[in-house]
């Protein structure tokens, strides 16, 4: 009796990266729980969360740099040193992860998220982009989508 003969590539291997296509990486970062989110935060979280974050937004690094108030530079110098990033700019970053994973829900991508961020609010010369640059305006901008995807006017 002839031995079966095993090909070298199995149909049931995967031949190209098993990846989840339309989520990006930082989604596993997207934390819902306050509680959960501040603990995490307190533990630092990886820099190259910061930089799936820029890369899945299509935001230049630097800006989202002076977003969560860091420099391009000391963002760089953790990542080579492979430093996480302090508490209170892991949790503005986790905070913001929450916020943009909302906008693709209800804008229907990033794209369309990121022209709303742009646009200047109702009765208002802000826009809901110069008000993240705090944890506390992500979450009045977090709040604000909430009510505009239950249908009130902003």
């Amino acid at each position: 009796m002839a031995k079966y003969k095993i090909p070298k590539e199995s149909p049931s291997e995967v031949a190209e990266p098993a990846v989840m296509y339309g989520a990006p990486v930082f989604r596993s970062y997207a934390i819902k729980d306050e509680y959960r989110l501040i603990k995490k935060a307190r533990e630092g979280v990886k820099t190259e969360v910061f930089y799936s974050l820029a890369d899945a937004i299509n935001m230049p690094e630097k800006t989202l740099a002076s977003v969560i108030n860091l420099s391009p530079r000391t963002i760089s110098n953790y990542r080579e040193q492979k430093k996480f990033l302090d508490p209170n700019y892991s949790e503005h970053l986790l905070k913001l992860i929450n916020l943009y994973d909302l906008g693709e829900e209800i804008f229907g991508s990033f794209e369309e998220f990121s022209l709303w961020m742009n646009r200047p609010f109702f009765h208002s010369d802000e826009r809901p982009m110069d008000l993240i640059t705090t944890p506390g305006g992500v979450d009045l901008v977090y709040e604000e989508i909430e009510k505009l995807a239950q249908g009130y006017p902003l």
